[in-house]
């Protein structure tokens, strides 16, 4: 079975990336396996809003993030560090609910932030992952934060949801593509999916695209670098 898991998400994989049609050609491409090798790209300083935690909170957090990313091994070691972290409270999408929300109301915390779509098939299949280590990690502690990115109304994630039991992840969502360009101004988003890992006071620890294997090992000993747990 692990070998099985590693084939469908690599430690290391070329990218292959595919045009958006409609109202998404051109923002968002996707990828068919995760990984650039050897990308040592830098993310831009952050803008704090008000409110947030200065840059100079999260910018001491390098050897924190560093830490965290040798722990991203095996089936995440496409994890890179936050280089340097910064400040993502600001980060805006829906709730479950509908009503708008931003990291900063997750403060308290360690958030694992996937943006992932319905036309995008490694996003599909590494929902279930997902929606296990939710299952199995999620606490007052710790949550995974799954925001869908599709335009339009609900209907498709809505569905796509139901057909394969994702059950503990809630129904996050931004159909503008704010939050996408937000993170790919960052210089954290090339493609869907991505996935952040944001610390309790909301600063950025490690970015990852390209899907994983969520539900195995190496990502439960990521997450307890992570918590401390």
């Amino acid at each position: 079975m692990a070998e099985k898991k590693r084939s469908m998400f690599p430690a290391q994989r070329p990218i292959l990336i595919a045009g958006v049609a409609g109202a998404l050609a051109g923002a968002v491409a996707v990828y068919a396996t995760s990984r650039i090798a050897g990308n040592t790209q830098h993310e831009p300083p952050a803008v704090v809003a008000a409110g947030d935690v200065g840059p100079d909170t999260c910018a001491a957090k390098v050897d924190r993030a560093k830490q965290v990313a040798e722990a991203a091994t095996g089936d995440v070691a496409a994890m890179l560090p936050a280089d340097p972290p910064q400040s993502l409270k600001a980060l805006a999408f829906n709730a479950p609910d509908g009503t708008p929300m931003t990291l900063a109301d997750r403060t308290g915390k360690t958030v694992l932030l996937n943006l992932w779509a319905t036309w995008c098939a490694p996003c599909r299949e590494e929902m279930p992952a997902l929606n296990a280590l939710q299952k199995d990690k999620g606490s007052d502690t710790f949550e995974v934060i799954a925001v869908n990115v599709d335009t339009g109304d609900d209907t498709k994630p809505k569905k796509f949801i139901a057909e394969t039991g994702i059950d503990t992840l809630g129904a996050y969502r931004d159909n503008t593509l704010a939050l996408f360009n937000d993170l790919k101004k960052r210089g954290l988003a090339l493609g869907l999916p991505v996935t952040l890992l944001i610390d309790e006071q909301g600063c950025l620890l490690a970015h990852m695209n390209g899907p994983a294997e969520w539900a195995g090992t190496d990502a439960a000993k990521l997450i307890a670098t992570a918590t401390g747990g």
